[in-house]
């Protein structure tokens, strides 16, 4: 049994996807945070890193969409995300983890600008105020991915937390 407070704690992490504030999830949402990271950093859309990253995003999309989209109508809606993404990836996030790596992996790509695999915890600040991060938030949140503290941040490390952030409910 999922308490309410869980789903309450979940259903807050909604407007995460939701980019545009229309109340749904969809692909647009995706493309529109792809878009957002590449702005950031100055790169464009038809770079390898770019392509990479909206493949990423629609792989994302699509992961999401099959595990959530119940009505099948190409959005997920506020509902479908706490009852169906949540629900069912919960006592899993390592699959909601291998849906979302595509779209991580290829977003630290972006933001690596030595191209040594891991982003700087400045990159990844970046990274999360790109997409709708308040500025304080994502310098804390960027600080705090380092769990090695050596003032990087992996993909194992980002994956991972992006993870149990929409699985757990702590």
């Amino acid at each position: 049994m999922v308490s309410s407070e869980y789903e309450g704690r979940i259903a807050a992490r909604f407007a995460t996807f939701d980019q545009d504030g229309n109340g749904w999830i969809d692909r647009e949402d995706f493309n529109a945070a792809t878009k957002a990271v590449l702005s950031a950093f100055d790169t464009t859309a038809r770079s390898d890193k770019g392509q990479a990253l909206y493949s990423g995003a629609e792989a994302f999309w699509q992961g999401m969409a099959g595990i959530a989209d119940r009505d099948g109508d190409q959005r997920i809606t506020r509902d479908e995300f706490v009852n169906g993404a949540v629900k069912r990836l919960r006592d899993n996030p390592d699959r909601f983890a291998e849906i979302a790596r595509p779209f991580l992996h290829a977003a630290l790509a972006v933001a690596d600008a030595d191209g040594d695999g891991a982003a700087t915890v400045e990159e990844t600040a970046r990274v999360l105020k790109a997409l709708g991060v308040p500025a304080e938030i994502a310098t804390a949140t960027a600080a705090a991915l380092d769990t090695d503290t050596d003032g990087k941040v992996s993909e194992s490390e980002i994956v991972t937390a992006f993870a149990r952030y929409f699985t757990v409910p702590e």
